[in-house]
């Protein structure tokens, strides 16, 4: 069992011609289950912020407008997954495996991307014995 998980969150895009990621956030998660909240966290504060209710307080009348009805529709997609029980018991699964996960969406000009990762898998990783190849 893998007790300690490193999350991060990017997203990326072009910028001035180069593709560049902008790291949203980490966490370093001392159980399964808090990675797992951290996560959906992260998701559901992605989809929020792309996609927030118009009628809030904050927002000027008429400051919002509809996107195109083929825009991807990334908050549909990272709230889905954060309601998709079954979705959530499959990365829960992978990570306990000490399997590195990613969700990623994206629209027409960002990806959104979370990881999640056991450390102890990187430790064990970091310690397996170094092949030499020899001379020729």
């Amino acid at each position: 069992m893998h007790d300690e998980f490193l999350c991060h969150v990017t997203a990326y895009g072009v910028c001035g011609g180069m593709w560049v990621g902008v790291p949203l956030g980490t966490y370093r998660a001392p159980t399964l289950a808090l990675a797992m909240w951290w996560l959906r966290d992260r998701a559901s504060w992605i989809a929020e912020r792309l996609d927030p209710d118009p009628d809030a307080p904050y927002f000027p009348p008429n400051s919002m407008a509809p996107v195109a009805g083929s825009t991807p529709d990334v908050p549909g997609l990272l709230r889905g997954w954060c309601g998709d029980d079954a979705q959530q018991e499959l990365t829960a699964e992978e990570l306990a495996a000490g399997h590195l996960v990613r969700i990623a969406t994206s629209d027409e000009t960002t990806e959104y991307e979370l990881l999640a990762e056991s450390v102890d898998a990187l430790r064990m990783q970091r310690t397996l014995p170094f092949l030499s190849v020899p001379a020729a």
